[in-house]
């Protein structure tokens, strides 16, 4: 744990190196005001900036590391990631019918209903002992 503590300081370290090459030339007057950038100072600040993102890497490496190490050993509890809700499955619509429409597609099911009905209540199936008798099952007497 100790030795990623001193890694974090000194990748810390690395970006603030990386920032002040970055601002040297211009903090120490090498760079003349109003002119193009020197051969030096394109030098100080890419390898700066160069410097400072290898630092800044470092630095997020090794606090990832902290991290899942204090959780392994139960000193912080984990960050629960909220479930996605589903997205709802998009249905198809069905062509609009006009009620007229449905009416006469509907017409021969409702006949066809009101015959069997008609047929079971003049039979006397519908009732046998109070219940009403399941399709296909057959009582045991």
């Amino acid at each position: 744990m100790i030795r990623k503590f001193v890694g974090a300081v000194a990748a810390a370290l690395a970006v603030l190196a990386g920032l002040w090459l970055m601002i040297a030339p211009f903090a120490l007057g090498t760079q003349p005001e109003d002119a193009d950038w020197a051969n030096a100072t394109q030098s100080e600040f890419f390898t700066g900036l160069g410097v400072a993102v290898v630092g800044l890497v470092g630095a997020i490496a090794f606090v990832l590391a902290i991290q899942e190490e204090l959780v392994v050993r139960g000193l912080i509890a984990p960050k629960q990631r909220p479930e996605p809700e589903p997205e709802p499955v998009p249905v198809a619509a069905a062509p609009q019918a006009s009620s007229a429409e449905l009416a006469s597609l509907l017409a021969p099911l409702v006949e066809a209903l009101r015959e069997d009905l008609h047929q079971t209540s003049r039979t006397g199936e519908h009732r046998q002992n109070g219940k009403t008798p399941l399709v296909g099952v057959e009582e045991n007497r």
